[in-house]
């Protein structure tokens, strides 16, 4: 397991000097056989700027820096894939934080690259590949023509074209999970927000987040134009907005608008929770899937990441419960990080959430955050660290009855109930 660094030049090489290494939280740890998997397609190798990479000396077997002038180098995953091992890495320069990304451990092995992951989700309908960009520039043409005054379709032009938005792009391509933004506002202050970050964060937000508040016409027509298949599904709550649900009278009135309309394909929502009030009028109203964006099931560490205003994490519980009562297929999207999300204390917490409001999938994704800026927010750790490898195996174990994976899964039995609903229209 050959270390891969970064040179002077931005190449990438391995090191046959040193054997690689991970970092689970801020430990230096070995990287295990069964924790390696192939690069998968549509990963990245980048990078990691004021840093260098953390080795075994192959001859002396002890660790070390690697000398020189070298960068670490870690792998951004597809989705589908679940990071289990950071980077080995140290920074030159402890004051400099690393962009927000989610970086993997990555090795050199048998004539190939490696990366400490796991597949974790079918990753084909999420591969880059499968987005056309000449297709996908004629779709966002069209549309633009067709809703010249539509100031989402403008919107989320930009997060097709620009950010390379695989949500926003399929809003375009009428397939799949479609994105239908509708806040500039949020009742969070997340610390690895990827939209809107405090000027001293040190960290500038990767994209920008929409600005305007649009109107129940506007979001009414782009949820129309995207429910057209069985299998669509239409999305408030996209990573270029705020928390949707502090709009939510506009998305009760679209969503009433579109089912007086149609009653093909399904509505969900990506949202923090917290409005309580707010998530039942929006259950009410037909909502079909509601994803819940969570970091942690301990308050203390809930608290430090997300900042909430006005909302405690009882008030995220009581709304995933109601959702859940009235027939709403609930998952969240489960913000995970080596060395936290498979500590002792926060499997515990995290298991008994699940079961307490009876969550139907969990979606794993990798925390996007500088690590030692996270590390340092969050409480240390209380208990034993089990490895992600082994804590995957665990939340299986004791929750066979949920799904882990990457994305929306549309359970059999809503999707039968859906089929029987249109027979019956």
């Amino acid at each position: 397991m050959n270390l891969v660094y970064a040179g002077p030049d931005g190449h990438v090489y391995d090191h046959p000097d040193f054997i690689a290494l991970g970092r689970n939280g801020e430990l230096v740890t070995e990287l295990l056989e069964e924790e390696l998997i192939p690069l998968p397609e549509g990963a990245t190798l980048v990078s990691l700027p004021d840093t260098r990479p953390i080795g075994l000396n192959a001859r002396t077997g002890a660790m070390e820096v690697v000398p020189g002038e070298v960068n670490a180098v870690g792998a951004l995953l597809p989705q589908g894939f679940t990071r289990l091992l950071l980077p080995g890495y140290a920074k030159t320069d402890k004051s400099k934080v690393l962009p927000l990304f989610g970086y993997s451990a990555v090795v050199w092995k048998d004539g190939t690259f490696y990366v400490a992951a796991e597949a974790s989700d079918d990753p084909e309908r999420w591969n880059p590949r499968n987005c056309d960009p000449d297709e996908l520039e004629v779709q966002v043409n069209s549309l633009l023509s067709r809703y010249p005054e539509n100031r989402l379709y403008q919107h989320l032009s930009n997060c097709a074209l620009g950010y390379e938005c695989l949500t926003a792009s399929n809003t375009f391509l009428n397939r799949w999970e479609g994105a239908v933004p509708v806040s500039f506002s949020c009742n969070a202050g997340c610390f690895g927000c990827i939209s809107e970050q405090p000027e001293d964060s040190g960290f500038p937000a990767p994209q920008t987040r929409m600005n305007f508040k649009p109107t129940v016409d506007e979001v009414v027509q782009v949820m129309l134009e995207h429910l057209k298949t069985p299998e669509s599904i239409i999305s408030f709550g996209q990573g270029c907005e705020g928390e949707p649900s502090t709009q939510a009278k506009i998305i009760i009135e679209a969503m009433r608008e579109v089912r007086r309309r149609t009653d093909i394909g399904y509505i969900n929502i990506n949202t923090n929770a917290g409005l309580t009030d707010h998530i039942r009028g929006i259950v009410d109203a037909g909502l079909d899937l509601m994803r819940v964006s969570t970091i942690s099931a301990l308050d203390d560490h809930y608290n430090a990441y997300y900042k909430p205003r006005g909302y405690t994490l009882k008030n995220v519980e009581k709304s995933l419960r109601y959702a859940a009562d009235k027939g709403v297929v609930t998952s969240i999207n489960y913000l995970i990080f080596p060395g936290v999300t498979d500590r002792e204390e926060e499997m515990e917490a995290m298991i008994e959430f699940v079961r307490r409001t009876d969550l139907k999938l969990i979606q794993l994704r990798n925390l996007n955050i500088d690590p030692e800026s996270y590390l340092q927010l969050i409480p240390q750790p209380q208990g034993e660290r089990y490895g992600m490898k082994q804590m995957l195996e665990i939340f299986r174990e004791e929750l066979p009855g949920v799904v882990l994976g990457s994305y929306t899964h549309i359970p059999s039995e809503l999707t039968d109930k859906r089929k029987k609903h249109l027979q019956r229209s």
